[in-house]
C-alpha cells in the first residue's frame, strides 16, 4: 500500500482552516493549474497546507519554496513535526562560504573561485535526491537553490548500488563499485561517504544519513545487510535489501568524462582561432593553456578546478539548453507550494541575470569557454515549464499569482485564536521620535515588545543609539547581519533579553513574534517600496500574534498605501469580530514555543565558520578593509574604535572580523574586496604562523563532526578548526 501523508497534531482545524482546507482540495483533485491562499499573518497556513495533503486520495511529491534558509528552515521543522511518518526534506544551498569566479576588466583582477561547503546541509541535500528516488510519499522544503544545476537524475539513479541479501558478489567488486561512486576507503575512523572493511564485513557509512550499512559477507555471498545508528552504534534494523546511493550529486564515469573530452577541445579551438582573428592574443593563449590543462586533469583524476563549467558536454546536452536541477527529480505529477510568493516569485526571476552578467565577462576576456554559461540556473520560463500544480501562499500575493490564479483565491481570515487584526492609528510625524520612546516604555511595562520600523540603516543606527541612551533596552537589525545571526537576535527578543528591535526591511515576512505588542512605523507616507501597501500591510501583520497587539502610523498625510492598508484591516477586523461573536470566541495571544531555527535544523550550535557577522568579540563589519574596529558589546551600536595591531592575544577576534567582512563582500558581489580581506588574512596568518586552520591544513589534518566544512575544488581558504574557549 502506499504510504499516505497522516498529519500529527493536537489541534484542530479552526476558524477559516475548514473551508480553506476544503476549498484548495477541490482544486488539486479537479487539477487546477494556479491556486492561491491568502493568509493572515497566525492563521495557520502551514498547519492548512499539511491537511490539505492528508485529505489528498493520492500521494504526490511534495516541493514547498521559501525565498530564504531562515524561513525554510521554520517550514521545515513545522513540516517535520507534522508528518513524522513521512519523508521531510531540507535543500538549501550548501555553501558557508562562497565567492564565485569572476573578472574586473577595469582593473584587470581575475577571482579564482573560493568556497566552503556545509557538510550537514550537504547530508541533508543528498537525504532530499535519495528519497525523491526511493519513495512518493516525500514533502522537501527548499530556497531557490532548487533551480540551479545539479546532476541527471537518470545517471545519478542508475549510478547506485542494490545489495539484497544473499546475492552473488564478491567483496573487493563491491569495494571497487563504492570507490566508483565517491566513497572513500577509511579504516581507522569512517565518516560520511566512506567505508570501512574488517575481514568478511564492510561498514558503509552513507552519505545521506547519520547510519552505516554492515554488510557481511560468506565467500563470494552476501549474507545479511544491518543498519547501524552511527552515533550510538545501535543496530536499527536488517533488511533485505539496500540501496546505496554515490556520495556525491556530481558523479560520473570516466567513460563519460572521455567522451565529453573531444567537444570541449573542438570548441576551444574554434575559440582560440576567434581570438586569433579580432587580434586578442592574450586572451587566446589565456583559453587555450587553462582548457588543456582542466582536460589533462580530467584524463588523469578524472575531475578538475571548475569542471562543473563544462556540464553541458559532459551531461552531452546541446547548446543553450538548461541544465539539470532538482526539479528534474520530481515526477511531472507533484504539488508545488511557493511560500511568500510575492517575495519568491521575482527573486526567481533575477537568478539568472545575476549569473549571466557574471559568465560573460569570464568568457569574452578567455577565462571560460562559451559553453561554460550553459551551467547556470534556470531561467524564469523554463521554471513556468517545470511547476506542478501551484499553490501560491501569501498574505500579499502579487500580479503574477493574480494573474495565475485569478478568482480561485481561498482566503485565511479569521484566525484559529481568535484575534482580529491589530487596529491601526495615525500619529502626527512631528513628534514622532518622543511619542515612540513613550510606547516603548508603555508596552515594555506591560512585559511586551515592540517594533519600529525606520526607512535608512542610518537612521535606524541613530535612532538605536537615541533609544539606549535613554535606558530602553534596544537592539536593530539590518542587512549585514546573517541569517543565523538574525534568528538569534529574534530569539533573544522572545526571551526579553531586549525589549525593542529597531529594523527596516528586514522585519516582514514569517517572523514569529507572539509577543510583540507594538508595531511603530516611522515615516510612513513617504511613499516608496518600503512604504507600499504590500510592505505596510506585511510590518504591521507582525503585531497580529498578540491580544493587545497596536499598529501606530506616523505621518502627516494619509497615502494612497496607508489608506489601503487601514481598509483592509478594517474589513478584516470587522468579519474577524463577527465570527468571535457568534461563535463565543475570546480571543488569546498565540501561546508557542520558539521555533526552530537553521542551527536547530542541522543539528549544531553557535555559529559555523564564517557563518556570523557577529560574534562574542562584539566585532562589527566595516566598510574599510584597511583599518581595524571593534565595538562594545552594548545592545546598542557604539562609536567605532580603532583595533590595536594583530598580536597572539587578539588574533584570533581579528581574524573572525576579517572572515566575516569577507563573507559580507562575497554576499554583496564586491569580488574584488572580498579577495583582499581574504589575502590580508593570509598575511596576518604568516605573520604569526598561529591561525589554527592553516596549521590544519599543513599538518593535513581533517575535520570530522559538528559544523564540519570541507573545501571545494579551486578554494584557497581552508576551514578552520573550532578554538579552544
Amino acid at each position: 500500500m502506499m504510504p499516505q501523508f497522516r498529519v500529527h497534531s493536537e489541534y484542530k482545524p479552526a476558524g477559516d482552516q475548514p473551508d480553506a482546507i476544503r476549498s484548495l482540495t477541490e482544486g488539486l483533485k479537479k487539477g487546477l493549474p494556479f491556486q492561491t491562499l491568502l493568509g493572515v499573518t497566525g492563521s495557520g497556513k502551514t498547519y492548512t497546507l499539511a491537511n490539505v495533503l492528508e485529505r489528498l486520495e493520492t500521494t504526490k511529491p511534495v516541493l514547498v519554496l521559501s525565498h530564504n534558509k531562515t524561513l525554510a528552515a521554520q517550514l521545515y521543522g513545522e513540516f517535520k513535526a507534522f508528518f513524522p511518518e513521512n519523508a521531510v526534506e531540507y535543500f538549501i544551498s550548501y555553501y558557508d562560504y562562497y565567492l564565485p569566479e569572476s573578472y574586473i576588466p577595469q582593473t584587470d583582477t581575475y577571482i579564482a573561485k573560493d568556497a566552503s561547503i556545509n557538510e550537514n546541509i550537504e547530508r541533508l541535500r543528498l537525504s532530499t535526491t535519495a528519497s525523491l528516488l526511493e519513495r512518493k510519499d516525500v514533502l522537501t522544503v527548499a530556497s531557490v537553490s532548487c533551480i540551479y544545476g545539479l546532476t541527471e537524475p537518470a545517471s545519478y539513479d542508475s549510478m547506485s548500488i542494490h545489495l539484497k541479501a544473499g546475492m552473488s558478489l564478491d567483496r573487493d567488486e563491491l569495494l571497487h563499485k563504492l570507490i566508483a561512486v565517491q566513497y572513500e576507503r577509511n579504516d581507522y575512523s569512517p565518516e560520511r561517504g566512506q567505508f570501512r572493511v574488517r575481514g568478511d564485513h564492510v561498514d558503509v557509512f552513507l552519505s545521506q544519513k547519520e547510519e552505516f550499512l554492515r554488510l557481511d559477507f560468506w565467500g563470494d555471498t552476501l549474507d545479511t545487510i544491518s543498519r547501524y545508528e552511527v552515533k550510538s552504534g545501535k543496530a536499527k534494523s536488517r533488511p533485505d535489501e539496500a540501496l546505496i546511493f554515490p556520495a556525491k550529486h556530481f558523479v560520473m564515469p570516466q567513460e563519460q568524462v572521455e567522451a565529453a573530452i573531444p567537444g570541449i577541445l573542438a570548441e576551444m579551438k574554434e575559440c582560440v582561432r576567434n581570438f586569433e582573428a579580432e587580434g586578442k592574443l592574450v586572451e587566446a593563449q589565456r583559453l587555450y593553456q587553462r582548457v588543456n590543462y582542466d582536460v589533462e586533469m580530467m584524463r588523469e583524476i578524472g575531475y578538475c578546478s571548475g569542471i562543473e563549467n563544462y556540464s553541458r558536454h559532459l551531461a552531452g546536452r546541446p547548446a543553450g539548453s538548461r541544465p539539470y536541477c532538482l526539479l528534474d527529480f520530481f515526477e511531472k505529477d507533484y504539488l508545488l507550494f511557493i511560500d511568500e510568493s510575492h517575495v519568491t516569485l521575482p527573486q526567481l526571476q533575477a537568478m539568472y541575470k545575476a549569473d549571466r552578467s557574471r559568465k560573460e565577462m569570464l568568457v569574452n576576456y578567455g577565462f571560460r569557454l562559451p559553453s561554460a554559461l550553459d551551467n547556470r540556473p534556470l531561467k524564469f520560463e523554463e521554471f513556468l515549464s517545470l511547476m506542478g500544480q501551484t499553490v501560491f501562499v501569501s498574505a500579499t500575493p502579487g500580479p503574477f499569482e493574480q494573474e495565475r490564479a485569478g478568482t480561485n483565491v481561498t482566503e485565511l481570515i479569521v484566525r484559529p485564536t481568535g484575534l482580529p487584526d491589530p487596529p491601526v492609528e495615525v500619529r502626527p510625524l512631528g513628534s514622532q521620535i518622543d511619542d515612540v520612546m513613550e510606547e516603548i516604555r508603555r508596552c515594555t511595562a506591560q512585559g511586551a515588545r515592540s517594533l519600529v520600523a525606520t526607512l535608512t540603516k542610518k537612521s535606524a543606527e541613530r535612532l538605536t543609539d537615541y533609544l539606549a541612551s535613554l535606558g530602553i533596552r534596544v537592539k536593530y537589525l539590518h542587512s549585514e547581519i546573517d541569517a543565523i545571526e538574525r534568528v538569534r537576535i529574534l530569539n533573544e527578543l522572545r526571551s526579553g533579553d531586549f525589549d525593542c528591535i529597531v529594523g527596516i526591511n528586514l522585519l516582514r515576512e514569517g517572523i514569529d513574534l507572539p509577543e510583540l505588542m507594538l508595531v511603530a512605523i516611522l515615516d510612513a507616507d513617504k511613499e516608496g517600496f518600503l512604504r507600499s501597501s504590500r510592505s505596510l500591510i506585511q510590518v504591521a501583520g507582525r503585531a497580529a500574534r498578540n491580544e493587545k497587539g497596536r499598529v501606530i502610523l506616523y505621518a502627516d498625510h494619509v497615502t494612497d498605501s496607508m489608506k489601503a492598508l487601514m481598509d483592509i484591516t478594517e474589513s478584516r477586523r470587522k468579519k474577524q469580530i463577527e465570527y468571535n461573536r457568534i461563535h463565543g470566541i475570546v480571543p488569546h495571544s498565540v501561546r508557542k514555543q520558539q521555533r526552530a531555527t537553521i542551527t536547530d535544523v542541522l543539528g549544531i550550535s553557535g555559529k559555523t565558520g564564517a557563518n556570523l557577522a557577529k560574534d562574542a568579540h562584539g566585532l562589527a563589519l566595516r566598510e574599510s578593509p584597511g583599518a581595524y574596529f571593534t565595538s562594545s558589546n552594548d545592545s546598542s551600536r557604539s562609536q567605532k574604535q580603532p583595533m590595536p595591531a594583530p598580536t597572539e592575544e587578539n588574533l584570533d577576534a581579528i581574524v573572525d572580523e576579517l572572515e566575516a567582512e569577507m563573507l559580507e563582500a562575497a554576499q554583496n558581489l564586491e569580488f574584488e574586496r572580498a579577495a583582499a580581506l581574504r589575502d590580508r588574512i593570509r598575511a596576518i596568518s604568516d605573520d604569526l604562523d598561529r591561525v589554527p586552520f592553516l596549521q590544519d591544513a599543513k599538518a593535513g589534518k581533517k575535520k570530522t563532526a559538528g559544523t564540519a566544512k570541507k573545501r571545494t575544488a579551486g578554494s584557497s581558504v581552508p576551514p578552520r578548526k573550532k578554538r579552544k574557549g
